[in-house]
């Protein structure tokens, strides 16, 4: 099974329909397979998600966030994850709004220096 804990993880990509971006970091943590992670920067104040992770690398999870505005938003999200020439993992999320719009998005997500989540604004 991938490990994910204390791995810090930074959106490479999303859908335009989508909150994070490029300064927003995840750190996440796993006992077993659950998954739990903490988010922020960019467009995001304080963000948790949590799930379970497969041993075929499927990660199923719930989301949510504030953003800068102020609101509280909610999604679920189904992820594949990578392991990237570099050794690095890579997180492909296809996601869903449970609130707003109820639209559907994808977020890549990339492997980063964990030290950089606890510097993220």
């Amino acid at each position: 099974m991938i490990d994910l804990n204390n791995k810090a993880f930074i959106t490479k990509s999303n859908t335009s329909n989508g909150d994070t971006n490029s300064e927003t970091v995840f750190l996440y943590k796993q006992s077993g397979n659950y998954v739990t992670a903490e988010y922020k920067g960019g467009t995001i104040k304080s963000g948790r998600l949590s799930g379970t992770l497969d041993s075929n690398g499927f990660l199923e999870m719930q989301y949510h966030h504030t953003n800068k505005e102020n609101k509280l938003l909610t999604g679920i999200c189904h992820s594949k994850i990578e392991i990237m020439e570099t050794g690095k993992i890579r997180i492909i999320e296809d996601w869903q709004w449970t609130c707003r719009d109820y639209s559907k998005g994808r977020s890549i997500l990339e492997e980063i220096d964990p030290t950089i989540y606890h510097e993220a604004n």
